[in-house]
């Protein structure tokens, strides 16, 4: 055989990839990723490496509530909200009990309970650039300049307790998130 004539990536021995299957390859890892990632399986990974901690009582809580707390460590402020609807992520009998940070995926501004509206589960809007975010919908922006979801706190009941076991998604200002460890 020629030179001319011998496939790519004989000369050192190695199968050669197309694009069309490299392609074909990638998509069939993004199902897979993403099918994975869709049950109950996906809370186990994002509370895996996270501390647990009591974050509030159930007979605390009221409709359209919002208590302050911190987690995964002291320095990360959140806010623990039942809703008057269901949310996704939630907890409890009607599964509106969630959980959010407090601070704009955008650029960073501070959204607390005065921020938080009830009768619409939103939290927002930030006082930067006006970014709201739908609490029923896993803290999705609605509107503002965000291009990312508020981080989620990952909740479990136990008894009367609220527990916070994981977060879903990235803390404003933080390369990776700390674990509360």
């Amino acid at each position: 055989m020629t030179q001319a004539t011998k496939p790519k990536g004989a000369d050192h021995g190695c199968a050669s990839l197309s694009r069309r299957n490299f392609m074909i390859l990638g998509g069939t890892a993004i199902t897979v990723l993403a099918t994975y990632g869709t049950g109950p399986q996906a809370q186990e990974l994002v509370s895996s490496a996270y501390t647990r901690k009591v974050i509030g009582k159930l007979s605390d809580l009221g409709p359209g509530t919002a208590i302050t707390f911190t987690y995964p460590n002291d320095d990360i402020e959140n806010l623990l909200m039942m809703l008057n609807e269901e949310a996704g992520g939630g907890v409890g009998e009607a599964r509106n009990i969630v959980a959010f940070n407090t601070i704009c995926p955008h650029m960073g501004g501070y959204m607390g309970e005065s921020e938080f509206r009830p009768e619409h589960s939103v939290l927002g809007p930030c006082p930067l650039h006006l970014s709201t975010f739908d609490l029923t919908k896993h803290g999705m922006i609605v509107s503002g300049h965000a291009v990312e979801s508020l981080p989620q706190i990952v909740l479990e009941i136990d008894g009367d307790d609220i527990v916070a076991t994981g977060v879903m998604g990235l803390f404003y200002g933080y390369s990776h998130n700390p674990t509360g460890a």
